[in-house]
């Protein structure tokens, strides 16, 4: 699933490839997408112009020149495509936006999860978010405050975005690594006056694994408009089972925690 560094890589290119564009057209070739967008609404893009292109946690956010909003959000496998209008299509072409421009902008999305949304002007309001990891609010005493009340393990938690907005599974699980916290641990056992320095490396590790993230990670694949991607997926504890740990040579075992697969030293993170 698309996190946080993806989903920023991902608004980067479409911020590059539409930003001050015209919509032409909008088009939806799933029935589960033209449920979120609607003829209706389809028709209120055409003739709007993309004045700018923001990321909140994994949400794309299209703002155009009447003040409405276009909300997209990938779920599981949605990915952006550009081409020129008239090109042939791309594979599981879920949503087209064409521009006056000349460009083509497509959702692909093999599993049809990915949802875009077009808000009315002054009707879109963002779910309840905590502080970006990578920004300024995200303090030691704010992670804190956001676990102090939660018992349930660690690296569920971590997954709230209403803790953190926009740290997903793999990286919640290489935080807790590089923090050497184990992701049994509940929540609130790090928020005493003496787990300071815990919660500092968690805070920390959490940064570290999103700065440190391959820039164009994706499924370890090429991008849709043909371009590969050069970068090794080299995680240091995600989807290494059975391997040796990179600090201290113990075996990484996985298990499941609401759902997910969670990887973890053992002997690291007791």
């Amino acid at each position: 699933m698309p996190e946080l560094p993806e989903v920023e890589f991902a608004a980067r290119r479409l911020r590059v490839a539409i930003l001050g564009h015209t919509l032409a057209a909008a088009d939806v070739f799933h029935p589960s997408a033209a449920r979120h967008l609607p003829p209706a609404h389809r028709k209120a893009l055409v003739g709007r112009q993309v004045r700018q292109v923001e990321r909140r946690a994994k949400i794309q956010l299209l703002h155009l020149d009447d003040a409405s909003v276009l909300e997209v959000h990938f779920r599981m496998t949605g990915d952006w495509a550009f081409a020129q209008v008239g090109d042939e299509a791309p594979r599981f072409e879920r949503v087209r936006l064409d521009t006056r421009e000349g460009l083509r902008v497509s959702l692909v999305d093999s599993r049809a999860f990915a949802v875009v949304r077009w808000h009315a002007p002054g009707t879109f309001v963002l779910p309840d978010l905590g502080p970006e990891p990578l920004g300024d609010d995200f303090t030691v005493d704010a992670l804190r405050d956001a676990l102090a009340s939660r018992r349930a393990p660690i690296k569920p938690v971590l997954l709230d975005q209403r803790v953190v907005a926009g740290v997903g599974n793999i990286y919640a699980s290489e935080a807790l690594w590089l923090a050497r916290i184990s992701p049994e641990t509940p929540a609130n056992a790090l928020t005493g006056p003496r787990q300071t320095a815990r919660l500092t490396r968690l805070r920390d590790g959490i940064q570290e694994a999103l700065r440190t993230a391959p820039a164009t990670r994706y499924y370890n694949s090429g991008i849709h408009d043909g371009s590969p991607y050069d970068e090794p997926q080299d995680w240091r504890v995600y989807d290494r089972e059975g391997q040796a740990c990179a600090r201290c040579g113990s075996r990484i075992v996985r298990y499941v925690q609401a759902g997910r697969s969670t990887y973890a030293c053992g002997k690291c993170q007791r």
